[in-house]
């Protein structure tokens, strides 16, 4: 089988693409994907067997919906006319589109007209995520164009993923039917998230932080609380990896509170340099604000991975984190409340017993939610795509051929 991806990010860091292109290939299907490229790289390479076309550079500095907008239509227009060229070569057979933006799916008219079953996958909900990044609200004529957006870009996939629960019910009132709709959380991939030997004897308490530097994130929360503690906590740093239009505000900050020295920023890296990262830090800061209707119902990749890692996570009480976790699992604090971080990581970095307890229940966790165990669900979900094509071009009926797709797709 030969499947195509498309993403508007970075294909070797972003775990949630890299984990269905692994199990594609895994299994022996042949696997194209068109992404970013950052400065530097090279605009085709063949990474872990899959062939990777990396077409437009991009740096994370848009401060505004305009610039946003303008960079990802030019990216639909070079993936569209580069999509074209590959399919008469290749022939796809299933194409997989991750958003954000939902309009990418557009991309992949020319194999939808072609009768290639095309699979939505989206990452983070847009109108929601608009507003929080761009300060818009829902009573915007912006908010209910992303909206529209959204109905349109959802009616012209084959099949729509969505990365949670929470974000499936929004969906199912306002978008599509459930028939068409599949949860795939951000599962940890247990081969890459494992716990490894340090690499570091330094004797230092580091707090980490790896992800998107925006507003909903809470990063300038976490680095209040940090400064009321780090002065009670031996050798303590806190370590932000990631890029974002929060960035410079988030430095200024920390230089102003006199935490130049504890508190490191790190530029990009490849994902194995951050997982090094993780393995030796010795507790996670999940900060999102409750208060954003994105950020609360956005769930953290890095929960869970960090959980697979065996490093006890201080996670925000929002409503999509209190849904999948509990207090046994995680370190929770009032969302957005300075002095209740603090205390959270002064809780941490002092109990040992405690931290053994968010260790040990955080194993427990991953296993059942890995995507070791849920991968095969993916697979089967592209799988009855493609019979459902293949089944029409045979003769059975639209009703025939519906049936069996939803027989065979995951809950």
């Amino acid at each position: 089988m030969r499947v195509f991806f498309l993403t508007y990010s970075f294909y070797e860091s972003d775990t949630r693409v890299l984990q269905y292109a692994r199990a594609l290939l895994a299994r022996g299907d042949e696997v194209d994907v068109i992404a970013l490229r950052r400065p530097g790289q090279s605009g085709r390479e063949n990474l872990a067997g899959a062939n990777l076309y990396r077409i437009q550079e991009r740096t994370v500095n848009e401060t505004g919906p305009l610039s946003y907008l303008l960079r990802t239509v030019l990216f639909l227009l070079r993936a569209g006319f580069a999509l074209i060229r590959l399919h008469r070569r290749r022939r796809y057979d299933v194409a997989h589109v991750h958003s954000v933006p939902d309009f990418l799916v557009f991309a992949a008219v020319f194999l939808r007209l072609a009768g290639v079953p095309i699979i939505l996958d989206i990452h983070d909900i847009l109108p929601e995520l608009y507003a929080s990044k761009f300060k818009i609200t829902e009573r915007s004529e912006l908010f209910r164009a992303l909206v529209l957006e959204e109905k349109i870009s959802t009616s012209f996939a084959s099949h729509v993923i969505i990365a949670n629960d929470l974000w499936k019910q929004r969906l199912l009132k306002r978008s599509l039917p459930e028939a068409k709709c599949t949860v795939f959380c951000n599962y940890p991939d247990l081969k890459t998230f494992q716990p490894r030997p340090r690499t570091r004897s330094d004797g230092k308490f580091l707090i980490l932080y790896p992800g998107s530097l925006n507003f909903h994130q809470g990063l300038d929360i976490a680095i209040r609380a940090f400064s009321l503690v780090s002065e009670q906590i031996p050798d303590s740093e806190f370590h932000i990896y990631g890029e974002g239009v929060a960035k410079p505000d988030l430095i200024k900050l920390a230089k102003s509170l006199g935490l130049e020295n504890k508190v490191i920023f790190h530029p990009w890296m490849p994902l194995e340099a951050v997982v090094e990262a993780m393995s030796n830090a010795d507790a996670a800061v999940v900060p999102k604000r409750a208060s954003s209707a994105f950020g609360t119902e956005a769930a953290s990749t890095k929960i869970t991975e960090f959980m697979a890692m065996g490093v006890p996570v201080i996670v925000s009480r929002t409503k999509v984190d209190s849904y999948y976790h509990d207090r046994s699992q995680v370190e929770f604090f009032e969302s957005e409340n300075v002095p209740a971080l603090a205390a959270a990581i002064l809780r941490v970095s002092r109990d040992e017993e405690r931290r053994a307890e968010l260790v040990r229940n955080g194993f427990k966790y991953v296993r059942e939610h890995s995507w070791m165990a849920k991968k095969q669900e993916y697979l089967i979900l592209v799988d009855s795509l493609v019979r459902r094509v293949l089944s029409r071009a045979n003769g059975l009926s639209a009703h025939q051929s519906s049936t069996e797709e939803k027989e065979a797709l995951p809950s």
